[in-house]
């Protein structure tokens, strides 16, 4: 027979290791987002507890019902996200680059909202300061992502994409080995 004090701290190690993998997780999805964001010359993101966890808890909302939709602009506030769904296990680079992947969508000549490359532009867009990050699985093994950003991105008003969707720097980390 197993005592109380073993099974807690079974749990606690869980625990540990579930914080330990999610804390990854998400610094490898900032380190993503701010590689791309200095590419075009915007500052870096900085991870916010608040919207971790409430990124966290919607990630599980979306896994518990295993479908993928953003939540109401009203419990967000004034923060963007961002969804991902896939049928495995994701890690945070395969996030953001899915995402990023978007800008070869992206026309910088008339620069504006599409639902083809939201994703991309809340990830470079200049005014946000912070982002949260959640990860679940769900019970068939496929995995829900949630970022949120603060403030949010993707502001339609006139001449705003122009100020916060800079193109790509011509002499970014890109260099071609002749």
């Amino acid at each position: 027979m197993m005592k109380a004090s073993s099974v807690k701290n079974d749990q606690s190690n869980n625990s540990d290791e579930m914080w330990q993998a999610s804390k990854q997780f998400n610094n490898e999805v900032l380190k993503a987002h701010n590689e791309y964001r200095a590419k075009h010359g915007v500052p870096p993101l900085k991870l916010c507890k608040k919207l971790n966890q409430e990124a966290q808890q919607y990630s599980e909302a979306l896994a518990s019902t295993r479908i993928l939709k953003h939540s109401p602009e009203s419990s967000r506030g004034q923060c963007g996200e961002n969804l991902a769904w896939a049928s495995y296990d994701q890690t945070g680079k395969e996030v953001a680059d899915r995402w990023y992947s978007e800008i070869k969508s992206y026309n910088f000549q008339q620069p504006g909202f599409t639902s083809g490359t939201g994703h991309f532009t809340a990830m470079v867009w200049k005014n946000t300061k912070k982002i949260g990050v959640g990860k679940a699985s769900a019970s068939d093994g496929s995995s829900f992502v949630v970022a949120r950003y603060f403030p949010a991105g993707n502001i339609v008003n006139q001449g705003f994409f122009e100020e916060n969707v800079p193109p790509p720097k011509k002499h970014s980390s890109l260099r071609r080995a002749d």
